[in-house]
């Protein structure tokens, strides 16, 4: 090889690594760019009687800077952070809501029984009387608008899980997309990385991530998904999106849907569990639903159900200002039964009420209640999402359980068929005061067997506004203030532990994000550092065409 062929090799190289050194600087800033290397080596060598002389350089292949193991760490840690964070925004709400101890439901329960006290004091007092209602209705309206909030909270998890999986096919596609991109670019060029398509798929993989926990694989250059129990989501050549759909078990709630196909090749969405998905914006939205939403709601249900069922229940026992028994002061409504989408079209759904006497056995869980036959009352209760199983006692066709009845006369379910009770899911939303005219307030105590004292008798008033310290709720563990204290106490520490977890994957997503940069990202003062080194190879590679060249131009001088 000549000198002018030399000269053109490591010109060419040179070039090589002056493009791709430029381009890492203008990519420095690029979400999942990894630093690419020019990879060279010698042109091998020519034998001659003086030794072997060498032909030069040549570049081999352009490579990233890529590692694998780091990459992922990043991308779970991600996936964690987003989770965690979507947990926060939500919860932060609710926690703001029942933590208000100025004009919140705490404050009003303590005023409806401060004017308890006031009537007791003075039963005939008019004003008292009208005091005590007007306090009665403030707080049932707290206690609804709250309930209210929660189930606009609730509405919108269901809009954001329904934008977040359209977004989630929108990757999938694109994720598909760049498969086949990957697959025809080394199909174009055999052996030769298209490492900026590379760089592009682990992006979207990454930033899929945020949106949902997935698993990678990689296999003939294509990247298949799957999330869950390892539901495919992305496979060779197909793409089985998500859908959302209200849960055949509850329809107020959206469900997360993966899809397969059947023998015809329809497509068919199978209900996900939402406890198997996990990780990313959907997956925290998920969690927070069950673990915070429900619960806090069924909490709230619980203590409107303590106060308007003790209040109704000691209320029966006194006589207003005319000697009238009293009736209910709170309007009190009825355990929810919904009746799975799968069930018999003869299943039925069962009466439901609340057990007379039974109010401190009122937990803050729903149930599932299966029909296992053959005999009219052979069901199984299990309490969701605690998951034991309750053995209900059994009275004809009323099967009691935890303070719940339901009536199942008349229903003829088929084995498998299930509904979903929810004891105190609504029972805030319900809670409204029966009584409007103050006169019909049952302050009086009973002098003799059916028989109210007169209208200077507060007998009663004071029963009931003993009931500010009775333990009436959580198998009589607590009374009503305390089972509210518990439910801002319960919030509080979820708060608190999703605020302390998410700044510690903060640190985490920080630390896992440095060490993926020191591998693969771009460090511009290096960059700038190699633009001078191959210019400088550059100019010397012209060099040697210019000596080629002045040597040429010699010899052809001395044959003239």
């Amino acid at each position: 090889m000549n000198l002018a062929n030399l000269g053109k090799a490591g010109l060419l190289v040179a070039q090589n690594r002056l493009q791709t050194a430029g381009h890492n600087i203008n990519n420095a800033a690029t979400a999942g760019y990894n630093r690419q290397t020019v990879l060279s080596q010698t042109a091998g060598a020519t034998p001659t009687s003086a030794g072997w002389i060498g032909r030069g350089v040549q570049a081999v292949s352009v490579q990233r800077s890529y590692d694998n193991f780091l990459q992922n760490q990043l991308t779970s840690s991600l996936t964690r952070g987003a989770a965690l964070k979507t947990y926060g925004d939500q919860i932060s709400q609710i926690n703001n809501l029942v933590a208000d101890r100025t004009v919140g439901i705490s404050p009003g329960i303590q005023q409806f029984f401060d004017s308890l006290d006031a009537v007791a004091s003075a039963p005939a007092d008019v004003a008292a009387r009208q005091e005590l209602i007007g306090r009665a209705n403030s707080l049932a309206a707290q206690i609804r608008d709250a309930n209210a909030f929660l189930d606009n909270q609730r509405i919108n998890v269901n809009t954001q899980v329904d934008t977040t999986v359209k977004q989630i096919n929108s990757y999938l596609d694109r994720i598909q997309d760049l498969n086949r991109q990957i697959t025809t670019a080394k199909a174009t060029n055999p052996g030769q990385p298209p490492n900026d398509l590379l760089d592009q798929r682990d992006q979207l993989v990454s930033e899929l991530g945020q949106l949902v926990d997935v698993k990678a694989y990689e296999q003939d250059d294509r990247v298949s998904l799957t999330i869950g129990n390892g539901q495919t989501v992305l496979g060779g050549d197909s793409v089985y999106y998500l859908e959302v759909h209200p849960s055949k078990a509850d329809p107020a709630r959206l469900a997360v849907n993966y899809t397969t196909k059947d023998a015809a090749g329809n497509t068919i969405p199978i209900e996900m569990d939402d406890s198997r998905i996990t990780g990313g914006k959907l997956g925290g939205l998920l969690t927070f639903r069950s673990e915070a939403l429900d619960a806090t709601q069924n909490d709230l249900g619980r203590i409107a159900l303590g106060i308007s069922i003790a209040i109704n229940e000691q209320h029966a026992k006194g006589y207003d200002l005319s000697g009238t028994p009293g009736g209910e002061f709170f309007n009190v409504g009825t355990p929810k039964a919904i009746g799975n989408e799968k069930n018999s079209a003869t299943a039925g759904t069962p009466a439901t009420a609340y057990v007379p006497g039974e109010l401190s056995k009122i937990t803050n869980q729903d149930y599932r209640v299966e029909y296992t036959g053959p005999g009219a009352t052979d069901y199984t209760v299990t309490r969701v999402p605690e998951g034991t199983t309750v053995t209900p006692a059994v009275a004809g066709t009323t099967l009691s359980f935890d303070g719940v009845e339901i009536d199942v006369n008349g229903m003829a379910p088929s084995a498998g068929d299930s509904w979903l009770i929810q004891p105190t899911r609504d029972a805030a939303s319900a809670m409204t005061v029966t009584i409007t005219d103050p006169a019909k307030f049952a302050a009086a105590g009973e002098v003799s067997p059916g028989v109210g004292a007169g209208t200077a008798n507060g007998d009663n008033a004071l029963e009931l506004a003993a009931l500010r310290s009775k333990k009436i709720l959580a198998n009589g563990s607590m009374g009503m203030n305390e089972a509210y204290s518990q439910l801002v106490n319960t919030v509080a520490v979820k708060t608190q532990q999703n605020t302390t977890a998410q700044k510690a994957q903060e640190t985490l997503i920080s630390q896992n994000f440095s060490a993926q940069q020191a591998v693969s990202g771009v460090n511009l003062d290096e960059e700038y550092i190699n633009l001078q080194q191959y210019q400088e190879q550059y100019r010397a590679a012209a060099r040697l065409i210019d000596t080629a060249s002045t040597l040429f131009d010699t010899l052809l001088a001395l044959r003239n």
